[in-house]
């Protein structure tokens, strides 16, 4: 008998192959760029209501990457119910603020929004390592992005070791966004961008809301 969960995994597969050739091609060839950007999946795709507690309560690791400072690392840092307070501390150093080489305490949701969906994608085969391209951002780093012109709010939750800007390499930002979107943990904006390396995701702990920036 066809479950809800075998058609949840069936299309989120087709889908994501789908929106990650047309990346591929649009990376290619900037006049398509926009068209991948503009691609919306199905809203029933990404409803992590589908996962059992097993799935909530196995050990969580994290395998995570600062292009910025060329780190890696694949840490377990929850196990038993119980934070790992050693591999903790090592998340919060590689969630840093490289540019003002200051490290703070990050929001435990947080981590938990990030290994949630590396967790679930990789049910699907794609076990890419998350890219973090900011964590937590000093007051000073972060006047200096707005002064730059690079969008980043006054009160960002940057600074509270609430948020992250994050990519995996090759999944479309509409796929990456509308799963973090699912989890319902906090706000989740879209950062379209025609490069290379696509744009990003940014996931915080706040109040549920999401835009496109």
């Amino acid at each position: 008998m066809t479950t809800r969960r075998h058609i949840l995994k069936s299309s989120l597969v087709l889908t994501t192959l789908g929106l990650f050739r047309e990346t591929a091609f649009a990376h290619g060839n900037d006049s398509n760029a926009g068209k991948s950007a503009q691609l919306a999946p199905p809203p029933d795709l990404f409803d992590s209501q589908a996962l059992d507690l097993d799935f909530w309560v196995k050990p969580r690791t994290l395998d995570l990457v600062r292009p910025q400072s060329g780190e890696r690392s694949k840490l377990l840092y929850w196990k038993d119910g119980e934070m790992i307070d050693s591999a903790y501390q090592e998340l919060c150093h590689l969630l840093r603020d490289v540019n003002g080489k200051k490290s703070a305490p990050m929001d435990p949701k947080l981590l938990e929004t990030l290994w949630a969906t590396q967790a679930y994608i990789a049910r699907f085969g794609m076990t890419k390592p998350l890219e973090i391209l900011s964590g937590y951002r000093t007051p000073e780093s972060n006047k200096r992005l707005i002064e730059q012109g690079v969008p980043a709010a006054r009160k960002s939750l940057h600074m509270d070791g609430k948020a992250a800007d994050i990519r995996i390499s090759q999944l479309h930002e509409e796929v990456l966004g509308g799963l973090i979107s699912s989890f319902r943990q906090g706000g989740v904006g879209f950062y379209y961008r025609a490069t290379a390396n696509g744009g990003w995701i940014h996931t915080d702990t706040g109040l549920q809301r999401s835009w496109k920036g």
